[in-house]
């Protein structure tokens, strides 16, 4: 650009080019400080447990891998072509659906796991003590539910942890299972640190569907698609006690399953 006095703006120019000399170097060092931060940390740090189904009957992808998960002793997923899959429930509150879930995994002689908050055991221990009974895992929800990737110092997670467990053991007169599954999926890397340091392992999940809105329950028609349509071998997978939908689909489920070829194995079978 020339000025009307025929003289060519230097200072300007200049202050472009300093311009877009910085933008790019901001860019190079956010995208090294990017780079860095990957190679740093070896899951996502922070957030909800997430998944993208990319082809039916394959696992999907998910937050981190099953070997960046190995390391704190987590596990979303068998490594396996196996058939096999392994059944979850999360267990917030009862009303009044999981009777009939025992008993449809009592029909079929399957072993589920099922994570339970403070308020399922103090208001339903015999429950959970049927579960134990009729061969099941129960593992830690913990006590209250909150969102257990805001707590940054051990003390707090903590108590969170053996606050269900003393739980537990007074309405059992048993140690829980050492496993663990945050809540709501929501989750850090340091979380997983500390449920590691307390004997935990954990357990997110490959499969699950949108079961816990009480008044607001998905047809049988859309549980099966989901559920049918995105097994795969070794799948953890995750359904919620409170879902009259799964109370009456189960029997039928387990039984579609087992026609696909699948039979149901143990959490332990991950890290045995």
């Amino acid at each position: 650009m020339i000025l009307k006095n025929g003289k060519f703006p230097w200072k300007k120019a200049a202050v472009a080019v300093l311009f877009i000399a910085a933008f790019f170097a901001g860019r190079l060092a956010a995208s090294l400080r990017d780079k860095n931060s990957q190679e740093s940390l070896p899951v996502s740090t922070e957030g909800s447990w997430g998944l993208s189904f990319q082809e039916e009957g394959e696992p999907p992808v998910a937050n981190a891998t099953k070997e960046e998960l190995a390391v704190y002793d987590a596990y979303y997923a068998a490594d396996t072509e196996e058939k096999v899959l392994y059944l979850t429930f999360d267990c917030g509150y009862e009303n009044g659906n999981t009777p009939a879930i025992l008993e449809a995994l009592k029909k079929h002689g399957v072993s589920a796991t099922f994570f339970v908050v403070g308020n399922f055991v103090q208001d339903n221990p015999e429950l959970v003590v049927q579960m134990l009974e009729e061969g099941h895992t129960v593992g830690n929800h913990t006590a209250h539910h909150p969102d257990m990737s805001a707590i940054a110092d051990l003390e707090s997670f903590q108590a969170e942890i053996e606050g269900l467990e003393e739980l537990f053991y007074e309405a059992t007169g048993q140690e829980i299972t050492k496993y663990y599954r945050p809540p709501q999926g929501k989750y850090s890397e340091r979380n997983l640190s500390m449920a590691q340091s307390l004997g935990y392992k954990t357990f997110f999940w490959s499969l699950a569907y949108v079961d816990w809105y009480q008044d607001d329950q998905p047809t049988e028609e859309e549980a099966y698609e989901k559920l049918l349509g995105r097994i795969h071998p070794g799948a953890i997978v995750l359904l919620h006690n409170t879902s009259s939908t799964n109370a009456a689909i189960l029997d039928e489920l387990l039984t579609r399953w087992e026609e696909m070829g699948y039979r149901f194995g143990k959490l332990e079978e991950l890290y045995a």
